[in-house]
């Protein structure tokens, strides 16, 4: 008899330890500003790769749209309590979530500007905005390198100017985990904050 018994569909307790050790750890921005959360809210991680955001929210009682149009990396997300995995494109030209909200929002890696306010808007009043991206200066690092997927400096403080509360921004290089030029911020919609993570 099985220690870690197993139902069909889903991977047992321990590979999914072993998947765990192998995915990458979260933003430290992240981390840092997911206390915001309330317990049990609905989040989405917005074009979540791999889905090593989605899986540490859900890890924490959080309950996690992880979207992605990839759907090999959404397959390791598969059968996770507290992860509802989305095949989605968000540069379609039917925007997939319209009429959707969450408590909160998190981006990381990630950046598409038609579609910014769409995304804001997918934010409750009072929801949690966490985004971290790369800005311009990261060619000099290697990839992304394309203005487009590069924020200009203070971009992120400029949309989120009217109607949101910012907790934390920064700008600047980082070397881990590994060199690049980022631009995060953190901010309440709708709300001025009283309480810091």
């Amino acid at each position: 008899m099985s220690e870690h018994p197993t139902t069909p569909g889903r991977a047992s307790p321990l590979a999914l330890d072993a998947l765990q050790d192998a995915l990458p750890s979260p933003s430290s921005w992240v981390v840092r500003f997911a206390p915001l959360i309330a317990s049990g809210a609905s989040v989405l991680d917005y074009a979540c790769g791999s889905g090593r955001h989605a899986r540490w929210l859900a890890g924490r009682g959080l309950q996690v749209d992880a979207v992605d149009r990839d759907r090999s990396a959404l397959d390791r997300l598969q059968g996770l309590t507290g992860v509802r995995v989305r095949e989605l494109d968000l540069e379609a030209d039917t925007w997939p979530l319209a009429g959707e909200r969450y408590d909160a929002v998190v981006v990381t890696n990630y950046l598409h500007r038609p579609r910014f306010d769409a995304m804001l808007a997918l934010l409750q009043t009072g929801g949690v905005l966490i985004y971290e991206t790369f800005m311009v200066g990261n060619e000099r690092f290697g990839k992304p390198s394309s203005p487009a997927f590069l924020l200009q400096p203070g971009e992120l403080l400029e949309r989120l100017r009217d109607g949101w509360s910012v907790v934390a921004f920064e700008q600047g290089e980082v070397v881990a985990p590994r060199p690049a030029a980022v631009q995060r911020v953190c901010a309440v919609k709708g709300s001025r904050i009283s309480r810091l993570p």
